[in-house]
Formats: structure tokens, sequence, C-alpha cells
């Protein structure tokens, strides 16, 4: 039911993750209104009968996790400490840097980027080929005001690309940190 669950939930988001361009729309951006509310419907339903049976496997607690974002009718009404909690116990179940990694994005939501960078730095290591890792830690440094940091991890991000649409929006971000640098005092080296 979890897997079942989690699947519905993610699958129904599916029409909202690229623009028009096939570009990279981030959760937060995204238009609710091309969500497919069935499989929603039936992915809330499936985690609402399963949950209360107390028996919580990884899949339930993903499905769990969706949920939230499936419920809340504006992103900012997204309850990131539930988030952030779910997170925790999937990391009890199956502990994993990647589970780390986005739970991170939780923390970052609740305590702050300086909180969430605290918590991903022990994964540099083992996530150092991990396009997401560097696309967070850039971030997290860009909206702290570390535009060096952030177009370090940027850069790092974008050769590690998966895809045209990732190596898309993270050509965005660093040409966004160049705009900001300009306006600021001039052309930045390395942008």
């Amino acid at each position: 039911m979890g897997l079942t669950a989690l699947m519905l939930l993610q699958h129904a988001r599916t029409p909202a993750r690229l623009d028009a361009d096939g570009l990279v729309v981030l959760l937060e951006d995204q238009d609710q209104g091309l969500w497919n509310r069935a499989m929603i419907a039936e992915g809330l339903a499936l985690i609402d009968e399963a949950l209360p049976r107390r028996q919580p496997g990884p899949y339930q607690v993903q499905a769990a996790i969706a949920a939230l974002h499936a419920r809340a009718a504006r992103p900012e009404d997204t309850d990131w400490r539930e988030i952030d909690q779910l997170y925790a116990v999937l990391e009890r179940m199956t502990p994993s840097p990647v589970v780390t990694l986005n739970r991170a994005v939780a923390v970052s939501k609740v305590a702050g980027p300086e909180a969430a960078l605290a918590m991903i730095a022990p994964l540099e290591e083992r996530l150092a080929g991990y396009f997401h890792f560097h696309g967070l830690r850039g971030a997290l440094n860009q909206q702290l005001g570390r535009a060096d940091e952030a177009r370090e991890a940027f850069g790092k991000a974008i050769a590690l690309a998966g895809g045209a649409a990732e190596a898309v929006y993270i050509r965005q971000q660093l040409d966004r940190l160049q705009a900001d640098a300009e306006k600021i005092g001039g052309p930045v080296s390395g942008a």
C-alpha cells in the first residue's frame, strides 16, 4: 500500500515538473492545477488506510511525506516540521546519505539554510559525484548570500547534471548569481 501510494502521489505531479520549454520546475514553483487530483486522492486514501495499521515501512513514510506536499493548498502551507520528523524516521529505518540530503531540505525550511548546510557537510565525500548534493549546497549558499560558495557548488552540479533540463536549471542559478554581482559592482570572473 505504501509503495502504491508513493507512486501515485509522485506520478500525479509529473505534468508540473517541467515547463513548456522542458525546463525543471521545483516543487514550490509548480502549478498545482496541473497535478492529477484523481491520482492524489487515490494515493491519499491508500496512505490514510495504511498508516493506522502502525506497521510503517519506508514506502509508507515516503508516501506520508509526499502526502504532506499534496495536501498543502499552497507551497507555503507545507508542514515542513512534520516532513523533517518523517525524514528522521526514514533515516532510522533506511540510513542513507540521500535520505539525509532530502531531510536537509526540510531542515532548511524549519531551521534555516545554515542548519541544513551543517547537516549535509559530513555527506560531501560520499555524495561528491551526486548532482543533487551540489545543487542543494549551491542553493543554500545562495540563500545565505555566499555567492562564491554557491557558484562553486553550482559549477560542480552542472558538471554532474544527468540531463539538459538539470543543466539548464543550474545554468539559470549561475546566471542569477552573475546578474546579482553585476548589480552590486561589476562583472564577476569565473561565472
